[in-house]
């Protein structure tokens, strides 16, 4: 298994643990609400073992991919802070019936899953810097500021499961709406198909 298949697995597996977990405290943060302590004390016990280890998943994968990333922004550090206040909130909450500190908890949970997303897309997005007008568009320029973050300078760096581009075998036509669209863990740019095709031909010269 190569380095870039290894994250993906961590990758996909830390979103489906995310999932699993946001499930998981909204069905009991609905039930304290609801004020079905029985019903609560019941799922509690139930799910008493697989929380531990959804919970166990989540942060060890959370840690792995927070250690792959290529810098770490204002939005992440914000988003490791919700996370972090959420834990003892929700012990507090649901351990004394606190209804307001396990609904805090939920929402600040919440809240950082959405950051993720929000912080996944701004990776690809266009910036003045990166990005001339008409035929000024600058491939390399563009490919300094935002794809070699991922791949390297000279697009081996496999940073969050990247591609090495020194080997890449995609043909132009794919490679161009990869660049546009996006795959797997890569954002999607936003570029027009002519600036997508410039950064192609850029690509084309990291090759071996």
């Amino acid at each position: 298994m190569d380095k870039v298949q290894l994250y993906k697995i961590i990758h996909y597996t830390h979103y489906t643990v995310v999932t699993i977990f946001l499930v998981i405290y909204f069905i009991k943060t609905i039930l304290l609400l609801s004020n079905k302590q029985e019903a609560l004390k019941k799922i509690s016990k139930t799910l008493k073992v697989p929380e531990m280890i959804v919970s166990f998943l989540f942060l060890g994968t959370g840690i792995f991919l927070l250690t792959q990333l290529p810098e770490i922004k204002m939005l992440m550090i914000i988003k490791i802070g919700l996370v972090l206040l959420s834990i003892p909130l929700a012990i507090i909450g649901f351990k004394k019936g606190n209804k307001l500190l396990a609904s805090l908890s939920f929402f600040m949970l919440v809240s950082s899953f959405g950051i993720a997303e929000v912080h996944h897309k701004r990776m690809g997005a266009i910036t003045n810097d990166a990005k001339s007008t008409g035929d000024n568009f600058d491939a390399q320029n563009y490919y300094s500021e935002k794809c070699s973050k991922c791949h390297g300078d000279d697009g081996k760096a496999m940073i969050m499961g990247a591609m090495d581009l020194s080997v890449s075998t995609l043909d132009r036509t794919v490679a161009i709406q990869v660049i546009i669209n996006g795959r797997g863990t890569m954002p999607a740019t936003g570029l027009s198909e002519k600036e997508a095709d410039a950064i192609a031909s850029y690509v084309e010269t990291l090759r071996k």
